[in-house]
């Protein structure tokens, strides 16, 4: 079972940087195999579906979306104690504009299962 919880929305202006967190907490010991276990950035604007940003593996792979990678990047810290484990993606955001303003959701994928965060809001106004 992973829980997701995200952190980091909030207001800020055009051209100002942000940064997203998502902690990934495992309820008890995972067993990595390769490539089984992935973390993501997705956002629903306004008007629009939900989209892709970034996903990253635990290996540090990486893949973006075409719309953002130029301004997003998405990176990834592990802490693993006491037979647990915490999974952090953080999305770096450069140069926000109005338009990425949206709620912004940490996904998961874990042996085969599928997580969603609640979302956080971001907005981009002056």
């Amino acid at each position: 079972q992973v829980t997701l919880m995200e952190s980091g929305g909030g207001s800020v202006r055009p051209g100002e940087s942000k940064t997203l967190s998502c902690v990934a907490t495992f309820t008890s010991a995972p067993a990595f195999r390769g490539d089984e276990f992935s973390m993501a950035w997705y956002r629903q604007t306004p008007g629009k579906d939900r989209e892709m940003i970034a996903t990253i593996g635990l290996t540090g792979a990486t893949n973006y979306g075409d719309s953002l990678k130029e301004r997003f990047t998405i990176s990834r810290r592990a802490h693993f104690f006491a037979g647990k484990a915490n999974i952090t993606a953080d999305l770096q955001m450069d140069s926000l504009k109005a338009e990425d303003t949206g709620v912004y959701y940490c996904h998961a994928e874990f042996s085969g299962r599928l997580y969603w965060g609640q979302g956080t809001q971001v907005l981009v106004a002056s």
